[in-house]
């Protein structure tokens, strides 16, 4: 099956078994100042696992584009990418244990047609401090399904990986119990759960790509070894309890499931696993690659690799809206871009790396998200500009690096020549040793000392404070979300019609707004746009909103919001009377009751920034002070 037969048969399949079709959440969060990305298909959707009635019901199900930064630098090997599509389904204390096991199954083995006999399950072990019993219910599930395909079934409890690593996989064991690797919160672990906080155990399948495991990892192989052997297909999450006030676990009235499953992954299952990056999303862009640089994947698997995933995730990143820059999203984007560009050096690639690649990754996912090729020109002109900056600053990395070598090389000066200029180390240590410049022995633990602080800034910078999904909703920040709604409506009276939201950043200090429009803003259209949202501040509008179906909510002439894709039902606020709005929006919350508390204790809305974010996208940043 090709990825796009795959993605349609599991919402297919899902559908059949009564569950509505939810569109993607865009990758870049609005209005979400805890997190940068969106990391999982359940990110979006934790209102609803806490108890908040969906729109479309107790079942639904997606194919969520998400993008995790922890991954960049293991991108290189068989089967990581910082980019990828999350199938999902859920049960909003609908269906449980007994109903997902077995459809997840039947879906990959009926329908993908894996073969189950390399398919193992994992479990959670359970915890006698805390009371909470082993998820045998699960692993019984488990064991008829594999019994019911003539499968013998023994399980292993190992409960940690060190404990797997020293004990190992005996014949016929197909279902593995650990702890830590098996329970989900928002916060970890059972005993960082604080009272109130749902948690519970998910399962795990594995697919066995019968690789040769390999020792640097551990002494024996396991389903959670890291060594390549082993491709996680999917994980289904049953949110069975909650954390009481003195510190055990109650069942939860309304029981959740969240599953997640990686398209690529069952997709690379599906022709053997061994190298996620021969499936159709991927391969082509290689091929590409091959033929631009005339040398072949075997050579350089790694560079391909890279380029590859940076750029699927650029693509997305820059169709949402994110531009390149030093800061929040742009800061990744940027990381993301450079590295690619590294490598396609590296390849003999000069020119036209994203020029050629971008629109591949474009037409690759018109059909399932034709959002993200909606401002195709723009988007290629984004990282085009990005592509020609970087080249200048690489060429003035060699030019530095002929003044730098003179004085001698260390790690920090390696790595100040791999960060700033694009050098990479190893060619930086050959380069000297050409030059019979010596090189300290021990330059590699300075440079990955000096490595790991950038790590950790893009951790801190991709990771936030998120921990499951949830907005930070303080009260300056609900104001900021609604004088959004305010200017948005103030720029398309001022300048034009043509004025579409192209992303935005609040936090509970201030508003930042992308926008397209062809010029700087005037001092006088600032002025205007600022009067306007004052003016409605001042008449204290209500605002209130309804929930009702998506082409009618448009009709009524709601705006949406660039790259995003609505299902069935939609919530539409409405500032001003009914009758005679001010402004309607799509949106899915949270605002002030009346625009009136934007104006409390004598603040007033100012723009403090108006820039040039992109080509044809402006930038502003405003406050109430």
């Amino acid at each position: 099956m090709t990825t796009a037969e795959i993605r349609t048969a599991y919402l297919d399949f899902f559908v059949k078994n009564g569950h509505k079709v939810i569109p993607r959440a865009r990758i870049v969060p609005d209005n979400d100042p805890t997190t940068l990305f969106t990391g999982s298909g359940m990110q979006p959707l934790m209102p609803y696992l806490l108890g908040e009635k969906h729109p479309a019901g107790t079942r639904v199900t997606d194919t969520q584009t998400v993008f995790r930064a922890d991954d960049i630098d293991e991108i290189g090997d068989n089967r990581h990418t910082t980019f990828f599509e999350m199938l999902g389904n859920w049960s909003f204390g609908d269906y449980f244990k007994k109903e997902q096991i077995p459809w997840f199954w039947e879906f990959l083995t009926e329908i993908v047609k894996l073969d189950p006999k390399k398919l193992y399950v994992t479990c959670y072990s359970g915890d006698e401090k805390l009371e909470i019993p082993k998820d045998t219910e699960s692993a019984e599930i488990w064991k008829k399904l594999f019994e019911a395909k003539g499968i013998e079934v023994q399980e292993a409890d190992m409960k940690t990986e060190v404990e797997g690593y020293k004990i190992g996989m005996k014949d016929g064991q197909r279902i593995f119990y650990y702890r830590d690797k098996n329970w989900w919160s928002r916060v970890g672990e059972p005993d960082n759960m604080p009272a109130g906080e749902p948690g519970g155990p998910d399962t795990e399948v594995f697919f066995d790509t019968g690789a040769e495991h390999n020792k640097n990892y551990g002494e024996h192989c396991h389903p959670n070894c890291d060594c390549g052997r082993w491709i996680e297909v999917g994980n289904s999450v049953f949110m069975q309890y909650i954390k009481n006030d003195k510190g055990g676990f109650d069942e939860l009235p309304n029981k959740n499931v969240d599953f997640g499953g990686g398209l690529e992954r069952i997709a690379s299952a599906s022709i053997g696993g061994h190298d996620m990056f021969k499936i159709d999303l991927l391969w082509p862009i290689i091929e590409k690659l091959q033929e631009m640089s005339g040398k072949k994947y075997e050579d350089h698997v790694e560079a391909k690799r890279i380029i590859a995933d940076h750029l699927r995730a650029a693509v997305f990143m820059a169709g949402d809206g994110v531009t390149p820059s030093n800061k929040t999203q742009g800061y990744i984007l940027r990381r993301l871009l450079r590295r690619a560009i590294r490598q396609g050096h590296e390849l003999g690639i000069e020119d036209g790396l994203f020029r050629v690649v971008a629109p591949m990754v474009m037409d690759m996912y018109r059909e399932p998200f034709p959002e993200v090729a909606k401002d195709e020109k723009i988007v290629i002109s984004v990282l085009e500009k990005e592509e020609k900056l970087f080249r200048q600053t690489l060429r003035k990395g060699l030019r530095e690096f002929e003044k730098i070598i003179k004085k001698g090389l260390d790690g920090k000066t390696i790595f100040t020549l791999f960060d700033t200029y694009g050098f990479p180390p190893e060619l930086s240590v050959e380069e000297a040793k050409k030059r019979s410049i010596g090189v300290p022995e021990n330059w590699q633990k300075d440079y990955e000392a000096e490595l790991e602080k950038q790590r950790e800034r893009s951790r801190t910078a991709a990771a936030g404070m998120f921990k499951g999904g949830l907005a930070e909703h303080s009260k300056q920040t609900i104001k900021y979300h609604t004088a959004t709604h305010l200017m948005y409506k103030a720029l398309r009276l001022v300048l034009g019609d043509h004025v579409e939201q192209r992303g935005s950043n609040i936090t509970s200090e201030r508003l930042r707004f992308d926008f397209n429009h062809p010029q700087k803003m005037t001092d006088e259209e600032i002025k205007k746009v600022e009067n306007i949202v004052n003016e409605q501040i001042d008449k204290d509008l209500t605002v209130t909103w309804k929930e009702m179906p998506t082409k009618e909510g448009l009709a009524t002439g709601a705006r949406g919001h660039f790259g995003e894709k609505y299902g069935d039902t939609v919530k539409v606020y409405i500032m001003g009377p009914e009758d005679n709005p001010y402004t309607m929006e799509l949106c899915g919350g949270p605002h002030v009751e009346h625009t009136g508390i934007l104006g409390e204790d004598g603040k007033h809305f100012k723009i403090i920034k108006e820039e040039s974010s992109a080509a044809g996208i402006r930038r502003i940043k405003a406050v109430l002070g």
